[in-house]
């Protein structure tokens, strides 16, 4: 009954049941990325495995379903430590679990789903590309940015990606196009990557959705990745990608002590009227993504210590 009089159908996270995507393409409702695409996304197992099929480069991975399967496969990705990730259901770090050997490798069988065995990536740090393809196959790619993990969390993100070689940072985004290519996304795809030492990188995860990695779009791309979603999916023609400003830092919001994030908008705003604030409405838990903030300007460390300092006291 939802979907009866939609024009086209989208969604805001992965977490969809396909079976119900498919059902409702049966009656001729345009789902968009389709349910085809989205496993790519939902599944670690399917995501590795197709990309591996079309040459992508990824860590080194096996899947098992036993923990008696494991020890033959930490040795096929070149031995402990190994990251393990439960192949379907994780987000936000949950799900993941470094092992440093097979005592610490127990809860991951838990869930009862394929686990995905890969080696620890030595990477120097984690990078995310964004792209957004309409239906049309018309492709646009945000510039590549630095994205900071604590706790499996995204916490900040820099666009672009400070002391990113140019020629590292067009093979990301060449990696993100051909990724969305293959896989047929429609809508925002969001590629994230380790890089290497040697400037090389690999596929880490993928997010068929405007992700955490491209909110700074909205204060610092001529175009936000919200509303190239929109486009890609009505199929419209896509806008400008480009950056705006010499540099955008976005640091999350994450429920703290406070249950109440407003009444701390007045210091904030007060002391940095250059601060954007996005909030999201959400109930406030400890850890939970609740909001993000922008700074832009020209100066990285200090743009990072201005988002900060507004994103943390606006938890507490």
């Amino acid at each position: 009954r939802f979907a009866a009089d939609l024009d086209v159908l989208t969604f805001d996270h992965e977490h969809v049941p396909t079976a119900h995507l498919h059902a409702l393409q049966a009656e001729e409702v345009v789902v968009r990325p389709g349910p085809h695409a989205l496993p790519y996304a939902t599944d670690k197992a399917v995501m590795r495995r197709g990309l591996r099929a079309a040459g992508i480069p990824l860590p080194r991975f096996a899947v098992i379903e036993t923990p008696e399967e494991l020890p033959e496969a930490v040795e096929a990705v070149g031995g402990w430590p190994v990251v393990l990730k439960t192949a379907r259901g994780g987000y936000d770090g949950k799900g993941v679990w470094t092992a440093q050997g097979p005592d610490e490798s127990a809860d991951v069988f838990l869930a009862r789903v394929p686990v995905v065995v890969e080696e620890r990536v030595p990477f120097v740090r984690e990078l995310a590309a964004v792209v957004a393809r309409s239906p049309s196959g018309q492709a646009v790619s945000y510039p590549v940015v630095e994205s900071v993990q604590r706790d499996g969390i995204c916490v900040e993100v820099v666009a672009p990606a400070p002391g990113l070689s140019q020629e590292t940072a067009t093979v990301a985004q060449q990696l993100a196009l051909e990724v969305a290519e293959r896989v047929d996304v429609v809508g925002v795809l969001a590629v994230e990557l380790f890089e290497l030492a040697d400037g090389r990188v690999l596929v880490n995860e993928l997010a068929m959705r405007p992700h955490n990695s491209g909110h700074w779009s909205i204060d610092g791309a001529a175009t936000s990745q919200f509303e190239n979603h929109l486009r890609a999916v009505l199929d419209l023609p896509l806008g400008p990608p480009h950056a705006i400003t010499p540099v955008t830092v976005m640091v999350n919001v994450l429920g703290g002590d406070l249950p109440e994030l407003h009444s701390a908008l007045r210091h904030v705003m007060a002391r940095d009227p250059g601060v954007r604030v996005h909030l999201y409405g959400k109930t406030v838990r400890p850890g939970r993504k609740v909001g993000h903030v922008t700074v832009t300007g020209d100066d990285v460390d200090s743009l990072r210590s201005r988002a900060w300092h507004a994103a943390d006291y606006i938890s507490g």
